[in-house]
């Protein structure tokens, strides 16, 4: 095993988050080989001893991934220095030690959203060199006309660069609002929520349905169920790079 950042290894360990993780560090609290560890140091936990308060560190278990449905309100983090609401405090104390969420779903938003303590699995489920579909139902303002849905579909401009290709439907119209389900291949900042602001069709109400092919079924809003292996492993093969010339139906 290739040397790895001390914080990274306390981390998949399950006792904390990176980031408190750095703070034991920064606190003397770790040792490696007996001597006192500083921040940005390394280590290779199969060939030296790593201490946490002079106990040994645990060896790595079995990753552990969740589904979680998240709230609006909640936010995407382990802590808030605000002290807002975090996906961490809807679960149980004793599974809460390095989980961490796998991507974002803005706080005015709900629905699917994973969590796990595999650094693997956050990779190659977030970089934008690997690209998966995550589906969305979205209530908008308004009935957007087929011109509309198509611009959205092929992309537009967005920060100085094009989106890329996405598939948008219009499932069904009330009034003066309509429901989408809208796939996208990419994850900007609360984009969706950009997108039909410029197309004229704001947001209403916006839940993640899909991620990676992995449906949030009927899972209770505020609820969460662990993934077995076989579940989550599939989620990795469906990361595959993004066919910019795809046509949009």
């Amino acid at each position: 095993m290739t040397r790895q950042r001390l914080q990274k290894l306390i981390a998949a360990a399950g006792l904390c988050s990176r980031r408190r993780a750095e703070e034991w560090i920064q606190a003397g609290r770790i040792t490696v080989d007996g001597q006192v560890a500083r921040v940005g140091d390394q280590a290779d936990p199969h060939q030296q001893t790593i201490c946490v308060d002079g106990r040994a560190l645990p060896s790595r278990g079995a990753a552990r991934v969740l589904l979680l449905n998240k709230p609006v309100g909640v936010i995407c983090s382990c802590d808030d220095p605000q002290g807002r609401r975090t996906v961490l405090d809807l679960l149980p104390p004793e599974h809460r030690a390095g989980l961490h969420p796998v991507g974002r779903l803005d706080a005015d938003s709900r629905g699917a959203l994973l969590l796990t303590d595999l650094g693997e699995f956050t990779l190659k489920l977030t970089h934008p060199r690997y690209s998966h579909a995550k589906t969305y139902r979205v209530w908008v303002e308004g009935v957007p006309s087929e011109a509309v849905l198509d611009r959205w579909c092929r992309g537009f401009p967005l920060d100085g660069r094009p989106t890329r290709p996405a598939e948008v439907r219009r499932l069904q119209t009330r009034g003066a609002r309509s429901l989408l389900e809208i796939e996208l291949r990419e994850g900007r900042n609360r984009q969706i929520r950009r997108m039909a602001e410029v197309l004229g069709h704001p947001v209403l109400d916006l839940r993640r349905t899909v991620i990676a092919g992995l449906p949030l079924g009927d899972l209770a809003e505020g609820c969460w169920m662990w993934l077995s292996e076989g579940e989550w492993k599939p989620m990795l093969d469906r990361a595959v790079p993004l066919d910019l010339h795809r046509p949009c139906d």
